[in-house]
């Protein structure tokens, strides 16, 4: 192990990707006396797991920019010792001993430790298909597996792709196998791509896949793989047998946790190891970050499985301070997350609508649609906000975006202000940088800010599509098109009454008389205009949140 001065703490990490690395310089920024050694099983430490896909497709044309921070760096700055190619075979807690074994000697040793981290991360989790073992079914969770896949459509001869699963690896490598030609057809067997959202704000991301030529099979699971000569046949459920050249398996992963169980750590809910807010496991002597643990959601309270690196970079953090002596807490995830796929980027924050029914928790919500700089200056492009809140406080539970530009942006000042326990009205408050170039007076956050605090002020009241939909025809409130007539004549909700809202107020007598009126228009900002119109002339109304656009974001039989 690393030399160190006498008396130092004896520190072993088990991995040395994302938690692992993060745990290590820290440590050593902390503690100059620690001697720290990181075992790995791959042949490179500290890669860039997140730009795989891009590196496949050539946009990172260096395998050497993918390397964050190179062994020699760890030994010469942080005096970390790195072994790679080195595989934990078991663990005694009783001695603190580990035993390791060199994969490119097979010799095997012995280590003591005072401390040891636990950076295991995860593995694909490959779903048991028949024909799955073929040589031209791949993975892409490390450099090896890029290594493997790029080779492939270096050495050219192939055309088609066929990805199974459609959550972040899948939608960033057909990206990727777009840009260097090939036809891609992606397979999930859910009704959606990204479950991590709402099902209606994954529906523009399917209609722009298809645009781009994606052949996209949603609800649909993969039975069995044939290999004939240099092609594959895909069995489908749908019925289809699909030809390609090679298939993509990236159905998630799950934390590696076979160290831990074998040595008797506990595990979780759902399979990750059990950890305390300091990453301590329940061996005081062990700690664990990043793929393998479990950590609490910070709007829900229930366990979850970030799989993302940020989080995993803040708890080798943590670890590493307590095991320093430092009071460090890490208290929970927002699973805070962004993927783009060319020119439309989806992002969401907090809990979802499905976790939060899951778990119980009261919430409202609301769709707006705003410009993400300023309308007059050339380039601006339009995001969908889905905004979560509690119904009495208005604290911000969750937050989903789609568009283009700027997504990114909005979504990290929403996670801060979930974070911070910011409420809906701290949105509307907020105060932004402003230029044409960057943003609008009013940013897309202080409309889904201000529009969320209409609802809870009683300003307007709003509905949905999808209640809509669940009305029996017959029954259904007589809606308000308040939109021109160019607008509906791209597309009009059959059974809606055309009223434009400048004719508004000399068209009262038009509107029949009914419990309750809803009105919609193209975002929902004419709608509320109408609906307060409406309101103080008498009637009943409700505002369709997120207007004609939610209504495209409405779930479509697949």
């Amino acid at each position: 192990m690393t030399a160190s001065a006498a008396g130092g703490k004896r520190v072993i990490i088990v991995g040395g990707n994302a938690g692992g690395a993060a745990c290590a310089a820290r440590l050593r920024r902390l503690d100059e006396r620690a001697s720290i050694s990181i075992f790995e099983l791959g042949s490179t430490v500290s890669y860039a797991t997140c730009g795989l896909p891009y590196y496949v497709g050539g946009v990172i044309a260096d395998r050497q920019q993918l390397q964050v921070v190179a062994p020699s760096w760890f030994r010469d700055v942080f005096n970390v010792s790195v072994y790679a190619n080195h595989r934990l075979e078991a663990i005694d807690r009783q001695k603190k001993t580990v035993l390791v074994r060199n994969l490119s000697t097979n010799e095997l040793r012995q280590e003591a430790y005072d401390a040891l981290v636990l950076a295991t991360g995860s593995q694909p989790a490959i779903p048991p298909i028949p024909g799955i073992d073929s040589p031209r079914v791949f993975t892409l969770r490390t450099l090896e597996d890029a290594d493997r896949l790029r080779q492939l459509l270096d050495q050219g001869g192939v055309s088609r792709a066929a990805i199974l699963g459609g959550g972040f690896i899948g939608i960033e490598a057909a990206e990727n196998f777009l840009r260097r030609g090939l036809k891609v057809c992606l397979i999930e067997r859910q009704p959606q791509v990204l479950p991590q959202i709402d099902r209606e704000m994954a529906t523009p991301l399917h209609d722009y896949l298809r645009q781009k030529q994606v052949d996209l099979r949603l609800s649909t699971e993969l039975q069995r793989i044939e290999t004939h000569d240099q092609a594959l046949i895909l069995e489908l459920t749908d019925g289809s047998r699909l030809e390609v050249d090679f298939l993509l398996v990236a159905t998630g992963v799950r934390p590696d946790t076979e160290l831990a169980r074998q040595c008797g750590l506990e595990l979780g809910s759902l399979g990750g190891i059990r950890v305390d807010e300091s990453m301590r496991t329940n061996d005081p002597a062990i700690w664990a970050v990043g793929d393998a643990v479990e950590v609490k959601h910070r709007v829900t309270g229930q366990p979850c499985l970030p799989f993302l690196a940020g989080p995993t970079a803040r708890q080798g953090r943590v670890a590493a301070e307590n095991i320093c002596g430092r009071n460090s807490r890490y208290t929970g995830c927002l699973v805070t997350h962004i993927v783009a796929f060319f020119d439309m980027t989806v992002a969401a924050t907090g809990a979802s609508e499905a976790q939060l029914r899951a778990a119980g928790l009261p919430y409202k919500k609301s769709y707006t649609v705003s410009p993400h700089h300023a309308m007059y200056y050339p380039g601006a492009e339009r995001m969908t906000i889905k905004l979560l809140f509690h119904p009495e406080d208005g604290t911000v539970l969750g937050a989903q975006i789609v568009g283009g530009q700027g997504v990114d942006k909005r979504i990290d000042v929403l996670a801060l202000a979930i974070r911070q326990k910011a409420t809906v009205y701290d949105l509307d408050e907020g105060e932004f940088a402003y230029a044409p170039q960057f943003g609008s007076t009013r940013d897309p956050v202080n409309i889904a800010g201000a529009v969320a605090a209409n609802i809870l002020r009683g300003d307007t009241e709003v509905a949905y599509w999808e209640d809509w939909q669940s009305i029996p025809e017959g029954l259904r409130p007589p809606v308000v098109d308040v939109r021109n007539p160019k607008e509906r004549e791209q597309l009009a909700v059959p059974g809606t009454l055309a009223i434009p809202l400048p004719e508004l107020r000399k068209r009262l007598g038009e509107i029949p008389q009914a419990d309750e009126v809803w009105v919609h228009c193209a975002v929902g900002q004419r709608g509320y205009y109408a609906a307060r119109i409406l309101k103080q002339h008498g009637f009943r109304v409700k505002n369709i949140s997120g207007g004609i656009t939610a209504y495209r974001m409405l779930p479509k039989e697949q």
